[in-house]
């Protein structure tokens, strides 16, 4: 008798950490971020940002399986950063699917004039948006840089 109440003992704990195993695998599968949505970033992201002078929270948008990093400083001094997932093979391309940029097709390229709805215009105020790569100043276009997995990307307000 002792026996039997043993292993119903033991059985009933093991169906407890069963059940508490299954909550706890199903509690891990949360919503995917889809293009456009927006959710603070891991503190992995945060860390690999810490070294922009803003420590602002970054956003985490769109989908795919190259991942990189993307900030922006404005005219006024104010920066934002995101965290970029796609399947695109261009920056600018990944940048403009998710309408954080915006310009004029010309002779060389895409001539960004718009990024996060901030626009600027080098015949009125002399400032236009310079892109830089891992904290360098980029050799070419956003819409020619091919995305590297990690990258820090940065489009920045100058004069």
């Amino acid at each position: 008798m002792k026996e039997k109440l043993m292993k119903h003992g033991l059985s009933y704990i093991f169906c407890i950490m069963l059940c508490v195993a299954i909550t706890l695998t199903a509690s891990g599968c949360g919503k995917q971020t889809t293009v456009g949505e927006q959710k603070p970033a891991t503190q992995e992201t945060a860390e690999a940002l810490e070294s922009s002078p803003s420590k602002d929270q970054a956003v985490i948008l769109g989908e795919g399986e190259k991942m990189f990093y993307f900030s922006s400083l404005d005219d006024q001094g104010e920066e934002k950063k995101f965290v970029i997932y796609t399947d695109a093979v261009y920056v600018g391309e990944a940048l403009q699917e998710l309408e954080l940029i915006g310009g004029e097709e010309g002779q060389y390229g895409l001539y960004v004039k718009t990024v996060n709805g901030v626009t600027l215009d080098y015949d009125t105020s002399g400032m236009y948006w310079a892109f830089y790569e891992d904290g360098e100043y980029a050799m070419a276009g956003v819409d020619t840089t091919e995305i590297t997995e990690g990258a820090i990307y940065s489009l920045k307000a100058e004069k």
